[in-house]
């Protein structure tokens, strides 16, 4: 299907939690305003400087935020999948973009103006009541993530993201990242993250099934470390 048919962006608008609660018709209204864009593996959707003036929804791939520190170092913020979304603040004021959206796959991603979508927020309040939830999510999780790297040791941070992947019923987890962006995320470098890793396998508190699949044997005692 062609990328702009109604069906196609309607399908990415209805993924975003900002706006799947509202009705069929508001939706299609959303739909009209957007467009869809490609980006190949290690293309940027945005890089800092840039100005900030649009939603960005990832319809399918994914998508990789990060910052560069003043040592030139990339410090991971979060990945994207479909349904997730950045620019938001470009709904709210003028800015510029202060981290690098990297497509890690082949991407497609819907795109909203802040002018076509600012009489929507006017209409349809609940949508600006919706991102401010995700506002605030946000902030805790990075807030929550400063705190760990700052006072925790890096066989804590690890413990604590593996269990964290767990699903109910399930021991095995999915790592949703590379080793280096996992150091990344974390505040350290890929050699310690293998080495922590092969010291929980050791310890019978992990098994690797693979580089990015790992089950974890005793979740309690791997927290108490």
């Amino acid at each position: 299907m062609p990328n702009n048919q109604p069906g196609y962006v309607h399908s990415c608008v209805s993924l975003v939690p900002i706006f799947n609660h509202l009705e069929v018709e508001q939706m299609d209204e959303i739909s009209k305003t957007a467009h869809t864009r490609h980006f190949k593996k290690g293309e940027f959707i945005y890089q800092p400087q840039e100005e900030s003036d649009s939603l960005y929804i990832v319809h399918k791939g994914l998508v990789r935020i990060y910052r560069l520190t003043e040592n030139g170092k990339e410090q991971l913020v979060r990945f994207l999948g479909p349904g997730d979304f950045t620019g938001e603040m470009a709904l709210f004021r003028s800015s510029v973009h202060d981290s690098f959206a990297e497509a890690t796959r082949d991407t497609a991603v819907c795109v909203i103006t802040k002018d076509d979508l600012q009489p929507l927020l006017a209409n349809y309040p609940a949508i600006s009541l919706k991102i401010m939830e995700e506002f605030s999510r946000r902030l805790e999780q990075s807030e929550r993530q400063t705190t760990i790297v700052a006072t925790e040791k890096v066989e804590v941070r690890l413990a604590m993201f593996l269990v964290e992947l767990m699903e109910e019923g399930s021991s095995v987890v999915n790592l949703p990242m590379s080793k280096k962006d996992l150091a990344s995320f974390l505040g350290t470098t890929p050699e310690t993250i293998s080495r922590k890793l092969g010291s929980l396998e050791d310890r019978g508190l992990i098994k690797q099934i693979s580089n990015k699949k790992i089950e974890i044997m005793d979740a309690d005692e791997l927290l108490l470390g």
